[in-house]
């Protein structure tokens, strides 16, 4: 299973955040950190601000911060959200498969892609974000620099 750019950034930013310590970086700061443009990384900032798991302050002194249910939010469920729940293969998209009605595979996948989710359920953000995760972050973010005034 492959994850959409969109699950990998936000992945990305809660790890980020979660090793943030005091500092709250902005999201262009966050972007150019990742190599990932702004405007991407901006809208996956927004849902996960929707969602509860990281705070957003804007003007002088703002930037982004992990709350504390981004920081024990489940990865599966952070990935669920993304990803969206839909089947792994499109069996009824503009060319509907043939064998649609007796196929056995869709169920396969399906029970393959939740098995998949389950996997990550147990893991936390803070988890994937600790050592030695963590200091290899800290060092990305400190190579980027700041991004001026």
């Amino acid at each position: 299973m492959r994850l959409l750019r969109s699950t990998d950034l936000a992945l990305r930013v809660l790890m980020r955040l979660a090793v943030a310590g005091e500092s709250s970086p902005t999201t262009r700061e966050v972007a150019e950190g990742m190599g990932v443009p702004y405007t991407h990384l901006a809208k996956v900032v927004a849902e996960l601000q929707h969602m509860g798991l990281l705070a957003a302050r804007r003007g002088r002194g703002g930037g982004l911060t992990l709350t504390e249910r981004g920081r024990t939010a489940s990865v599966g469920a952070v990935v669920r959200a993304f990803e969206g729940d839909g089947d792994v293969v499109d069996c009824e998209g503009p060319t509907p498969c043939p064998l649609n009605s007796a196929c056995r595979l869709r169920g396969a996948l399906r029970r393959a892609q939740e098995a998949f989710f389950a996997s990550l359920d147990p893991i936390t953000v803070a988890h994937i974000a600790a050592e030695p995760t963590g200091a290899l972050l800290l060092g990305i973010s400190r190579a980027a620099g700041p991004s001026g005034p």
